[in-house]
């Protein structure tokens, strides 16, 4: 972005390669909004291409959200610039699944450092820009896994539920600074999420899901609107609703059936 960009409204948008992410940030694009995306990979780079074509400037950061370095180079381009951040829709988020004891630790520390550490630490920094300015915009991605104790997703299902929880907290801290926190909830959603997750072979990878770019378009109206939580979906909404009913140990059970390797159809 320029110093002789107009006038328009950031958007910063993580995960934003492919997937909702990607969704996300093209709903900002549509409404006119020049972006910052990041994401861990290179193909950040591609997806910056294609939103170029919807209008607005876009800037690209490959960078590893999951370490306060990667946060930082983030911060560093988005500062650049000079320009406040109206919208910050922290998407990036990573997947594991297998046994806990069956998982390599260090990926599951990963899922813990993308989900949690990267993004509570990049809320902190833009939020308090955000403070000082009076005014912002925050969507977090949570998801209905937080409302379930996750057999064979132990880890990912742990960090959507601390999101789930954060988001609230963060609202109402937040209720009368001009700043709004918003929480998407999805459930499984057509995206790459479940491959990275080695979860190809269980029920719930298997299984038909949502379209990525309804699940956005109904996160980022509900952002804008100033809602505090939106989850995708009736299914969802009903799952969510009989979660919140439910024995964690029956909940545990039943995740187990939808998540357990091999239990997909073979």
């Amino acid at each position: 972005m320029s110093d002789n960009a107009p006038a328009k409204g950031l958007a910063v948008i993580t995960g934003a390669s492919t997937g909702i992410g990607y969704e996300l940030a093209r709903c900002a694009a549509q409404d006119g909004y020049d972006l910052v995306i990041a994401a861990d990979e290179s193909r950040i780079a591609q997806a910056a291409d294609d939103l170029r074509q919807v209008g607005g400037a876009v800037e690209a950061v490959e960078a590893d959200l999951s370490t306060v370095d990667g946060v930082d180079r983030l911060m560093e381009r988005i500062e650049a610039d000079g320009r406040s951040v109206d919208l910050l829709m922290a998407n990036a988020g990573r997947g594991l699944g297998k046994g806990f004891l069956d998982q390599d630790f260090a990926e599951a520390r990963k899922v813990v450092d993308t989900n949690v550490t990267g993004t509570i630490y990049l809320v902190h920094q833009i939020g308090n820009h955000m403070r000082a300015r009076g005014k912002g915009r925050i969507l977090l991605t949570g998801s209905i896994a937080g409302f379930m104790p996750g057999s064979y997703q132990a880890v990912y299902n742990g960090t959507k539920a601390f999101i789930n929880s954060f988001s609230f907290a963060l609202r109402e801290e937040l209720k009368d600074s001009g700043i709004s926190v918003s929480c998407l909830m999805p459930g499984p959603t057509e995206t790459e999420f479940f491959k990275r997750a080695d979860l190809m072979d269980t029920s719930v990878g298997q299984a038909k899901k949502d379209d990525p770019a309804e699940v956005a378009r109904i996160g980022y109206d509900a952002m804008l609107d100033g809602e505090g939580d939106v989850v995708s979906g009736w299914k969802n909404k009903l799952q969510s609703a009989v979660a919140n009913v439910t024995p964690a140990s029956m909940l545990a059970h039943q995740h187990a059936k939808m998540a357990e390797p091999g239990s997909g159809a073979k």
